[in-house]
């Protein structure tokens, strides 16, 4: 196995936005319509607002992990692991670092949507101590919506 490093990356590298569109395109795949509409700002994934994590291969980012501030909590958002990548547990690596991150950064939880079409998310969330709470963002109250928490 290559070795893969995790390393904070800044939004608006064109690498990331390449890697961005492939998120897109697989929850579009999913769920239909762009994949995800939920509204984010230039400066979310920007310290002390948030941060934003990537898998980095040495030759192209093949997962990626960000949170953002709300409220007290961070709220993870664009977790993505490449169909190339599976399977290493690189999920399980970023998931850590945006908790370690969120923790340094003061917040007490990370609070987290997914939907029902997400099997291998949600497996994820629920083995790492994860638990459902209410639906509380851009997707409350919709019909597949999954909202989940873990305090730090």
């Amino acid at each position: 196995m290559q070795d893969i490093k995790i390393r904070q990356a800044d939004y608006a590298e064109p690498s990331v936005r390449a890697l961005i569109v492939d998120v897109f395109a697989e929850l579009s795949e999913r769920y239909g319509g762009s994949g995800d509409d939920t509204p984010i700002a230039d400066d979310d994934f920007t310290p002390p607002n948030g941060a934003f994590f990537v898998a980095d291969d040495g030759e192209r980012l093949v997962a990626c992990a960000a949170w953002r501030r709300h409220g007290d909590d961070a709220e993870l958002k664009r977790m993505f692991t490449a169909r190339s990548a599976r399977g290493q547990g690189l999920g399980r690596r970023l998931l850590a670092a945006i908790e370690d991150s969120a923790r340094a950064a003061g917040c007490h939880r990370v609070i987290l949507e997914t939907g029902d079409r997400q099997p291998e998310a949600i497996a994820l969330y629920e083995s790492a101590g994860y638990v459902r709470i209410e639906d509380f963002g851009y997707y409350q109250g919709q019909e597949g919506v999954l909202s989940y928490a873990r305090a730090l």
